[in-house]
């Protein structure tokens, strides 16, 4: 694991960390520096920013409303949120929660209308902007969706911004309280939190550095941007520690009744063009991407400006490992190498444990 870790690393990231847990014990690896100004370790089990992994605890969530029965997967979002998804050819009477949690609902991505040009002016002209989640809504409402409902697959972050906003009109309380109650306090997740706006990582923490141009300077974005980095799509922040916790929870079924953990691996197919490894399929809030050893392991990602994160668990939730990546390159090429060598190395610590 530490050679791979150190292979990642070498296709430029400043810093790695990895995490893995099994039945016989922990292993963890580290690489690069924690900042590029006084090139400090990575820290062990620093805090981490989870981006699109908090979609699996808002699925989780919605998945146990559903075992409730307090809503159905196949309610509409008309029904639950009237109006709020209209104009331009949208019509939420047609999306379904299981569309927004399998991302089948064709709604258009408010991420480009937030950050249209990407370079380090907009980040830092812009990274204190905060949105309401109607407000980001709306702006996904200027355009029309990429296809109907449940025909096709695209990854939309305004999936799960109304899936939030659901859980608050079904419970009175907001998504982040219910995955405190529900979640974090239940697996005494103590190192994990739904920050909002709030923008300061806990120390201690791995710097992280984005490079907006090819052939650019790496710049520090430590701090988020908060257009697309405070709601529950992507705000959440915890450990490799935490995490690692969460996954095996949820696959073992400590979280969700039988028949609600079952809907969640249901997948469908993820196209080639996604940037997943090949063959990887979506659930609800769950990706199941195939091992080379045989079988597949189920996980999400997360990423932001400077920082790629993946958890993953094999399917009986016996061995999960976390794995941060703290920087990201403009340079496409590069990118692919570093995806490459990200899940080459959770491959290789699952498969080498299986």
């Amino acid at each position: 694991m530490q050679r791979d870790a150190d292979a990642l690393r070498d296709t430029g990231v400043t810093g790695v960390a990895v995490r893995l847990d099994t039945p016989h014990g922990t292993v963890t690896a580290r690489s690069g520096v924690g900042d590029l100004v006084t090139h400090r370790p990575v820290p062990n089990d620093g805090f981490l920013r989870l981006g699109s992994t908090t979609k699996t605890f808002v699925a989780t969530v919605m998945l146990q409303l559903v075992g409730e029965k307090r809503i159905s997967l196949d309610q509409t979002v008309g029904q639950l949120l009237p109006g709020v998804v209209s104009g331009n050819g949208n019509d939420g009477r047609t999306i379904t929660v299981r569309d927004l949690l399998q991302h089948t609902s064709g709604l258009s991505d408010y991420v480009y209308d937030v950050f249209p040009e990407p370079s380090a002016q907009t980040y830092f002209a812009n990274r204190w902007r905060s949105y309401r989640p109607e407000q980001l809504v709306a702006l996904a409402m200027r355009h029309q969706p990429d296809f109907p409902a449940g025909t096709r697959w695209a990854y939309s972050n305004t999936n799960y911004v109304l899936a939030g906003m659901i859980i608050e009109k079904i419970t009175g309380r907001t998504w982040e309280q219910q995955v405190h109650d529900r979640i974090l306090s239940p697996l005494r997740l103590q190192d994990t939190d739904t920050p909002g706006t709030e923008p300061m990582l806990p120390q201690p923490h791995t710097a992280n550095y984005q490079q907006f141009a090819k052939d650019g300077p790496m710049v520090d974005t430590t701090i988020p941007y908060r257009p697309f980095d405070s709601g529950a799509d992507g705000s959440m922040t915890g450990t490799a520690r935490d995490l690692n916790r969460f996954f095996t929870a949820l696959a073992s079924g400590q979280l969700l009744k039988p028949a609600q953990l079952a809907a969640m691996r249901t997948t469908v197919p993820v196209p080639q063009d996604s940037g997943q490894p090949a063959g990887t399929r979506d659930g609800l809030g769950l990706f199941s991407t195939p091992l080379s050893c045989g079988g597949s392991y189920l996980g999400h990602g997360g990423s932001g400006f400077g920082y790629v994160i993946r958890s993953a668990t094999t399917t009986d939730g016996r061995r999960t490992i976390t794995v941060s990546a703290h920087s990201r390159s403009a340079d496409p090429q590069i990118t692919a190498r570093q995806e490459d060598a990200l899940h080459n190395l959770i491959d290789h610590a699952l498969c080498r444990t299986s």
